[in-house]
């Protein structure tokens, strides 16, 4: 099956083509990763690439609570723990940068932190906070060019952080309705500068984070993800969205990103994803294409055949099942996630999953 080939991903080499999809579980107390984390990233190394949850390059990216961070040394410090320990299992793993934006509330940032995004669009709902439980969110501030110099320059050193604690690459997160995406959405980007308006300014950040990023640390190691079509966070379909997704792929193929990451929630309940947005993106793009969404292994195998995809992620199934590429190549039952211990604190629901009896072992 070519789901369990090995694949070049640049100038890592993966030992198949399944990849642990990028999953928040909110285990990194004070923002900084700990031995709780080596143990679960450890338990996934056999994935053809590991992609981290979103981490913040930033401490105003700092959205969620409990999740991990980037931008301080002792952060860096404790994700080469975890670094060192996939790569002594023999797996990749790549970090995914995620500034939230305007996803957050006050109560989740550090001092001296604050909400910045794009535009001043107050985000509906509620946030969950752990001081205060459910917050309405605030209306974040609007990025000055200063602010965007800024954050562009906190992805760049977030980026070099990550080389540093010995990860493969980073996957810049521009879905989901987080900062990139802010950018690229005109529900959140209603700026009227050289930043916003035009699909090509609505692309500009992307494409300046992604070119800052790549010269820093080679676009052999640099992705990024994408969530066209996508209502995560208030983001909303758009008129001139198939050629706004079209240009931002031809842009970061010419910087030649080591891949795009493509987001499909519907089986989630999201809105479908058409086809036709997806080819878009690959031909645009000309490189290495990962398809994520509700993929089981009959699905993936069948997208890997078709060249539709040339990776496939899976969230939930790695998140319950450590040994997911074990249990596929001998069509083992899986778990089922538990969830409401997705966002907990602690190992329950996150290092306690069993894994399957090794074939031919005694009973």
């Amino acid at each position: 099956m070519k789901l369990f080939e090995s694949f070049a991903l640049g100038s890592t080499p993966l030992q198949n083509k399944m990849v642990m999809a990028p999953l928040t579980r909110s285990r990194a107390i004070g923002h900084v990763p700990n031995d709780l984390m080596v143990e679960y990233y450890t338990q996934r190394a056999t994935a053809g690439l590991i992609i981290t949850e979103g981490t913040s390059p930033s401490p105003n990216g700092l959205g969620y609570p409990r999740i991990p961070g980037i931008f301080s040394q002792e952060q860096v410090v404790g994700w080469k723990k975890i670094t060192d320990a996939v790569h002594a299992k023999g797996g990749k793993i790549f970090i995914q940068l995620m500034h939230t934006g305007r996803v957050s509330h006050p109560e989740n940032l550090p001092a001296g932190a604050e909400l910045v995004a794009p535009s001043a669009v107050p985000l509906s709902g509620e946030m969950y906070t752990d001081t205060k439980g459910m917050q309405a969110y605030p209306t974040a501030r609007a990025m000055t060019l200063a602010d965007i110099e800024q954050a562009q320059e906190e992805y760049v050193q977030a980026a070099r952080n990550a080389m540093a604690a010995g990860f493969d690459g980073v996957e810049l997160h521009g879905a989901n309705g987080y900062l990139i995406d802010q950018f690229i959405n005109p529900a959140a980007n209603q700026r009227t500068d050289s930043y916003g308006g035009s699909l090509e300014n609505r692309a500009r950040f992307a494409i300046e984070v992604a070119q800052k990023v790549a010269d820093a640390i080679g676009a052999d190691r640099t992705g990024m993800r994408l969530s066209p079509y996508g209502v995560f966070n208030d983001m909303k379909p758009f008129a001139d969205i198939e050629e706004a997704y079209r240009y931002l792929a031809t842009e970061l193929g010419k910087i030649g990103l080591v891949y795009l990451h493509t987001v499909d929630h519907s089986s989630m309940g999201a809105p479908a994803v058409p086809a036709k947005i997806k080819a878009i993106i690959g031909e645009a793009f000309g490189g290495t294409i990962i398809a994520s969404g509700g993929f089981d292994k009959a699905r993936a195998e069948q997208v890997l055949q078709e060249g539709q995809a040339d990776l496939v992620a899976f969230g939930q199934p790695f998140l319950a099942n450590p040994d997911l590429v074990h249990r596929f190549q001998h069509n083992l039952k899986l778990n089922d996630p538990d969830y409401p211990t997705f966002y907990t604190p602690g190992a329950e629901g996150y290092t306690d999953y069993p894994v399957a009896q090794p074939i031919g072992s005694a009973t």
